[in-house]
């Protein structure tokens, strides 16, 4: 059996259709990520973990339109990586735009006392928090000066212990 170079390469749709298509589908994607909250992408939950495989499926479709040779896949795969990459450089040149797309710390404990409207505005509840000190290697609020969760869903902790050891805080981070 011979392969067809053409059919491989044959686009049924233009290559700038399937740039828009993907840009399109990553920026709603991406916006989908953004308001889910920050835990959302490093403590998903299994439901949670299959829609997002799900999702991935639903919209190959809207990317692709229906385009199924290797110059499409090509085409839409550089167009992701590319986004990707040009989002990073975006957020690293600029404050207010890294803010906007990829979010802000958010102070979760301070001074060993929880901040119910944070942990709220998160969607965490104070069995959540105790969860993510605990793998902090934390067993009491009280031995937390601060917790922030960063905007990538990580969650940072400040003990009173470092003061002891004569580490500080970070400034404006």
């Amino acid at each position: 059996m011979a392969i067809s170079w053409t059919g491989l390469t044959h686009l049924s749709v233009s290559g700038l259709e399937l740039i828009l298509r993907a840009l399109a589908v990553y920026a709603f994607i991406l916006f989908l990520l953004r308001i889910s909250g920050k835990r959302q992408l490093t403590q998903m939950s299994p439901t949670e973990f299959v829609a997002l495989l799900l999702i991935s499926n639903a919209v190959q479709n809207a990317m692709n339109a229906g385009d199924n040779s290797l110059a499409g896949g090509l085409i839409l795969a550089g167009t992701l990586v590319f986004l990707s990459a040009m989002i990073s450089w975006v957020t690293f040149r600029s404050r207010r735009l890294s803010a906007i797309i990829e979010g802000t710390p958010t102070l979760l404990v301070h001074q060993g006392k929880p901040i119910a409207a944070n942990l709220k505005k998160e969607l965490l509840t104070m069995s959540d928090l105790k969860i993510l000190l605990r793998k902090q290697g934390v067993h009491s609020l009280s031995e937390v000066v601060s917790a922030v969760l960063e905007s990538d869903g990580s969650l940072s902790i400040f003990r009173s212990t470092d003061r002891q050891e004569g580490l500080t805080e970070f400034e404006d981070c």
